[in-house]
């Protein structure tokens, strides 16, 4: 990937602002070099990998009232972060390339992370549920607050889009095919 960095501005409930900034390989350099200063700096590109700075790189800078933090991550995808706010245990869930990170929202620590095997597409979360859904390419995930896989489903597809509609966790799969999941079990649903 050439060109500038991306970024993306999101304003979370609870007065929490994140500014994400991302790029293809090797483009960190050009995406930190804007990194905001204040707040602890967290790295888990090494995570990832052990050369994780030469492949693709984003950032994650979040403020609120509380404090300020920035969490560096690694890709071997280009992909652009996409979080969400689950209010109830105030976690920041962030997903990047093949990991879902699950921050405390107010101080930055991490309080887990997942690796999927296959590209994540979305994270989902609902005050009707008490885990997020992590949507991979071949595999659902329902993850609890604590990290704990409640629940996964396998699919002999790949995913290329999914959403949560009416209540339903709603898959495309590349033939096209629909898939519905009830997204509190997994389990096929009407």
């Amino acid at each position: 990937m050439s060109g500038e960095p991306h970024r993306a501005g999101v304003q979370y409930p609870g007065g929490i602002r994140a500014l994400y900034r991302w790029g293809g390989s090797g483009q960190g350099p050009a995406i930190f070099a804007l990194s905001e200063s204040g707040g602890s700096l967290t790295e888990y590109g090494d995570r990832v990998s052990p050369g994780f700075d030469d492949l693709c790189r984003a950032e994650l800078r979040a403020e609120g009232p509380a404090s300020a933090w920035t969490a560096r991550f690694a890709s071997p995808i280009y992909d652009e972060p996409a979080g969400l706010f689950w209010d109830t245990p105030g976690l920041l869930v962030v997903k990047y390339g093949f990991v879902t990170y699950a921050f405390e929202a107010r101080s930055g620590s991490l309080r887990w992370m997942h690796r999927s095997a296959t590209p994540l597409l979305a994270a989902f979360g609902s005050s009707r549920l008490d885990h997020v859904i992590v949507q991979s390419e071949i595999e659902t995930f329902a993850i609890d607050a604590d990290g704990e896989v409640r629940w996964r489903v396998a699919h002999s597809d790949v995913v290329d889009a999914a959403e949560l509609v009416g209540g339903r966790l709603v898959l495309r799969s590349y033939s096209g095919s629909l898939t519905t999941l009830d997204p509190a079990t997994g389990r096929p649903a009407a």
